[in-house]
């Protein structure tokens, strides 16, 4: 059994059963980050605020949703926005928050791809990072459901449907997930527990585990060198806080962080202010009616590159190209066969195939947007071929990699 004394103050009492002194060392004050790093490594604390952000918006959004087919739309545009208090601020922020967290996710992701942070030991913090990349994605797109508007009813149908996996015609699993045969109320239902409750908590549990992850190999460093933390550390905390090539998480990385987020936060509500209107289709600002079907179906800038790898091809092998656009990064770590992990313009080939892959999603993105005729469905159709062949080629450019 546990020792325990007479505590001599709160933080004694509390220490003696909550080890707090132990995970403030261990999380904090003794977590250590190297100094030879960029902003770019702020993109994990902007991703954690940002994610605050949604939470807090959401709660004060929750108070007057109504997940009712008939009462969502009027509930989100008119009482919302305009009968309740600073309604349309909470759902500004909320909008352009699940808008901007996936631009700072796709920086934060290849800046991990740019600077080889899934190597060398740090394989789960790869896995775990693209978790929360699909977590945040089935988040952003359970969300997108319930203002209960025109693309939100017909992107529900169309991305649903992908589910009966085209010849294999699953229509039960379908109508399994919709609760019925096309979205309805119980549709509603189903995608509003997801967004409110059991996909933020799974979102929670992968923020742990990804800040987890990093405890052991430590962060990587825009050198790629090889640091011994623990003779660093030793530096450090004997005084030579100048030679020493690492510095403590708390409160001296943090402190960098929190000038990038300051930063951040002044254009994040500038957006929130003046152009709130990108991260709002103008389609879903009608309501949902199953008899209408919009003009061009199209999913939120975010997916669209995949969505675009989809569309070229015939139905089965749309959905295996799709699929495999879905699965293919977390492959990453163990495709990628060189014994570097040094950033891209050390790495002869591999430079060359980064910023392919880069240019090749931001055309995807592009051409998702745009109906399937003519020179754009040659264009999607080349860009997919592309992103296919790039993962096929990366390990054997990889395999021959010289030692950098």
């Amino acid at each position: 059994m546990a020792h325990f004394t007479k505590a001599k103050s709160l933080h004694d009492w509390l220490n003696q059963r909550l080890a707090i002194d132990t995970l403030r060392r261990v999380l904090a004050t003794e977590y250590w980050i190297p100094k030879n790093i960029n902003f770019l490594w702020a993109m994990g604390m902007v991703l954690a605020i940002t994610f605050g952000l949604l939470l807090v918006s959401g709660i004060f959004l929750l108070m007057y949703y109504q997940p009712n087919v008939d009462l969502a739309f009027d509930s989100v545009n008119y009482t919302i926005m305009q009968e309740v208090g600073y309604g349309w601020l909470w759902r500004h922020i909320h909008g352009v928050a699940a808008s901007v967290v996936f631009l700072i996710i796709y920086i934060h992701m290849f800046t991990g791809i740019y600077y080889g942070s899934y190597k060398n030991g740090r394989e789960m913090i790869w896995i775990s990072g693209m978790l929360l990349f699909v977590a945040f994605s089935a988040e952003a797109f359970s969300g997108y459901m319930l203002p209960w508007g025109q693309m939100s009813y017909w992107a529900g149908m169309v991305i649903t449907n992908l589910f009966a996996g085209g010849s294999l015609h699953a229509d039960g699993l379908v109508e399994w997930i919709r609760g019925d045969y096309v979205p309805g109320q119980a549709f509603l239902n189903r995608f509003f527990m997801l967004h409110v409750l059991l996909i933020p908590l799974a979102i929670l549990g992968l923020i742990g585990l990804h800040f987890g992850a990093l405890r052991i190999p430590h962060v990587n460093n825009q050198d790629g060198e090889e640091i011994d933390f623990d003779a660093e550390a030793k530096k450090y905390l004997s005084g030579d806080k100048a030679g020493s090539k690492v510095i403590r998480f708390v409160n001296d990385f943090l402190a960098k962080d929190m000038m990038v987020v300051g930063i951040f936060l002044i254009l994040f509500f500038y957006l929130v202010f003046y152009h709130y209107d990108f991260a709002m289709d103008p389609v879903n600002f009608d309501p949902a009616d199953g008899l209408k079907t919009p003009a061009h179906i199209y999913p939120e800038w975010y997916f669209l590159w995949s969505y675009e790898i989809l569309r070229p091809f015939s139905t089965d092998v749309g959905l295996i190209a799709f699929a495999f656009a879905q699965v293919i990064f977390f492959a990453l770590p163990f495709l990628d066969k060189s014994p570097n992990a040094v950033p891209a313009s050390r790495r002869g080939l591999f430079k060359v195939w980064f910023w392919l892959m880069l240019i090749d999603m931001i055309i995807l993105t592009a051409m998702g947007k745009v109906p399937p005729e003519g020179v754009f469905s040659t264009i999607g159709l080349y860009a997919a071929l592309t992103f296919i062949g790039l993962w096929i080629a990366l390990p054997i450019i990889t395999k021959f990699e010289k030692k950098a």
